[in-house]
C-alpha cells in the first residue's frame, strides 16, 4: 500500500461501505469524500460525514498508519485544524485526537490491490500491456484527446521560456525552435545555440544571398575552422570572415556531431537545407499564423540544399550524386514539433480560440509518426491514425507509463476498477 494508492481508493470510494464504524466503534456514514487537494494541507477538502445524528463538514486526511499524524506534526499545523476524519490503512496506535479514525485495511477489494501490484512490477513496454486492448473505445478516445492537449501544453512551457529569453519576439522564437528541430536529437542543443547566436534580423538582411546564409550557419557551428581543398568551402570561409566581423558574431561552444547517424542527418546537410529554407522563405511565422491549410505550410517548408551538397555529405568528401531535398518525414516532423506547438502557444497568448482549434486540426490532419513508441503501441492493438494520436501516445508512454503513473491514467483507472474484467485474471 502507498499513500497515493490510498488517496486514489478514497477519491473513487473503492472500498466496502457496509456497516462503517470508526475505530472507536461509532457508526459512520461518508456523505461526501471531499475534493482531492494537491496543494499544502489535508488530502481532501470540503468533505462531509455523519456520526450518529450529527453531520460534520471539513477536511479529511489520509495516512498509511495512524501514527503518521504525529510523525508529520499535523497537530501543530493550523492547516489541519479543520480535519473531521482521519482515514488510515491501519491503526498502529491509539492517538488522542479530537476527530474519528476510519481504518480501511479489511475493506479494500483484494483484486484492486493485486492489479495495482502487477502494474507496479511489470517491466514490459508498458505496465498494462496485457490488458490495455480491453479499454473501452470511448475512454481511450477521450483520454487521447487529453494527452494531446497535455503534450501541446508541455511544449508551450518550452516556447514560453524562449519568449522570456528574447523579450517576446515570436519570429526569433520560431527561428530558435526551427533550428533546434533541424538539429535532430543528436545536434538539437548545438543548433539551438547556433540560432541564438545569430539574431533573426541578420538572417533577414541576407536572406536573398544563399552563400551568405550558408557562411553564417556553417561558420557559427565551427565547421569552417580548417583548411579546405574544394573551392566552395574556401569561398564560404572567406565570406564568413567578413560577415562575422560585420555582425560581431561569436561562434558556439557546443560541438556538432556526425558519429553514429544516417548521412542524411549529417550536420552539414541539415545546415545546408536550413540555409536554403531561410533564403527561399519570407517571414515563416507570419505565414503560419495567416494560413489555414496545412498543405500550404508543408509546401512552404520544402527546401533543397545547394548543388554542392548533391555530391557531398561533408566538406571535401565527394560521394555519388543524391539530391539533398528535405523529405516528407522531415517536413512532417517540423510541422508536428515546431510549427503546430508555436501556433498553439501563440493562440493562447492572443486568446484566439480559432487559431488554437486550427493547431489541433492540423495535428489531426498530419500523418502519424513512425517511431519506437507508435510501433510499440501498434503491436498492442493501439493504432495511430494521425499525428494527434502518435503525439498522444508519446505523452502516455513518457509521462505516465514510464513513470508508473497508472493512478492518474484513464486506462489505468479503468483497469483498477473492481468491476472491470481483465485477461490476466
Amino acid at each position: 500500500m502507498t499513500e497515493r494508492l490510498l488517496q486514489y481508493i478514497w477519491q473513487f470510494q473503492y472500498y466496502d461501505h457496509r456497516s462503517l464504524e470508526t475505530t472507536a466503534g461509532e457508526k459512520l456514514q461518508v456523505v461526501y469524500q471531499g475534493m482531492h487537494n494537491s496543494n499544502q494541507g489535508p488530502d481532501f477538502l470540503n468533505g462531509k460525514i455523519r456520526i450518529g445524528d450529527t453531520t460534520w463538514a471539513g477536511s479529511i486526511e489520509l495516512h498509511i498508519l495512524s501514527s503518521e499524524w504525529h510523525d508529520h506534526k499535523h497537530s501543530a499545523d493550523k492547516n489541519y485544524d479543520n480535519v473531521i476524519l482521519h482515514v488510515v490503512w491501519k491503526q498502529d496506535d491509539v492517538p488522542t485526537l479530537n476527530f474519528p479514525v476510519l481504518e480501511l485495511y479489511q475493506r479494500i477489494p483484494g483484486v484492486l490491490l493485486k492489479r495495482y501490484q502487477q502494474l507496479m512490477v511489470n517491466r514490459s513496454f508498458i505496465p498494462c500491456q496485457d490488458d490495455i486492448s480491453s479499454t473501452p473505445a470511448l475512454i481511450l478516445a477521450s483520454w487521447k484527446d487529453r494527452l494531446l492537449a497535455e503534450r501541446l501544453e508541455q511544449k508551450t512551457k518550452f516556447i514560453e521560456d524562449y519568449l522570456q529569453q528574447n523579450k517576446g519576439n515570436w519570429e526569433e522564437t520560431f527561428w530558435w525552435m526551427l533550428a533546434r528541430n533541424f538539429g535532430t536529437p543528436v545536434n538539437g542543443e548545438a543548433f539551438e545555440e547556433l540560432a541564438k547566436s545569430v539574431p533573426v534580423n541578420v538572417l533577414v538582411k541576407n536572406k536573398s544571398n544563399l552563400i551568405a546564409i550558408e557562411a553564417i550557419l556553417f561558420g557559427q557551428a565551427k565547421l569552417l575552422n580548417r583548411n579546405f581543398a574544394d573551392a566552395y568551402p574556401v569561398m564560404l570561409k572567406k565570406e564568413y570572415a567578413f560577415l562575422q566581423k560585420k555582425y560581431s558574431l561569436k561562434q558556439i561552444f557546443t560541438p556538432v556531431h556526425s558519429l553514429r547517424m544516417r548521412p542524411a542527418n549529417f550536420p552539414c546537410v541539415r545546415l545546408a537545407q536550413l540555409a536554403a529554407l531561410i533564403s527561399g522563405s519570407h517571414q515563416l511565422f507570419s505565414l503560419i499564423r495567416e494560413t489555414d491549410n496545412v498543405t500550404h505550410i508543408f509546401e512552404s517548408l520544402s527546401a533543397t540544399a545547394n548543388d554542392y551538397w548533391h555530391y557531398h555529405y561533408q566538406f571535401d568528401e565527394m560521394t555519388a550524386f543524391k539530391m539533398k531535398v528535405m523529405g516528407e518525414q522531415m517536413i512532417s516532423n517540423i510541422i508536428i514539433n515546431t510549427v503546430i506547438p508555436v501556433l498553439f502557444t501563440h493562440a493562447g497568448y492572443t486568446q484566439n480560440a480559432n487559431q488554437k482549434a486550427r493547431a489541433i486540426r492540423w495535428m489531426q490532419e498530419m500523418p502519424s509518426e513512425k517511431n519506437k513508441v507508435s510501433l510499440g503501441f501498434q503491436k498492442l492493438g493501439l493504432h495511430s491514425d494521425n499525428a494527434g494520436d502518435s503525439q498522444a501516445l508519446l505523452r502516455l508512454k513518457t509521462s505516465y507509463c514510464n513513470e508508473r503513473r497508472c493512478l492518474q491514467c484513464a486506462i489505468g483507472n479503468n483497469l483498477l476498477h473492481p468491476s472491470t474484467k481483465i485477461a490476466t485474471e
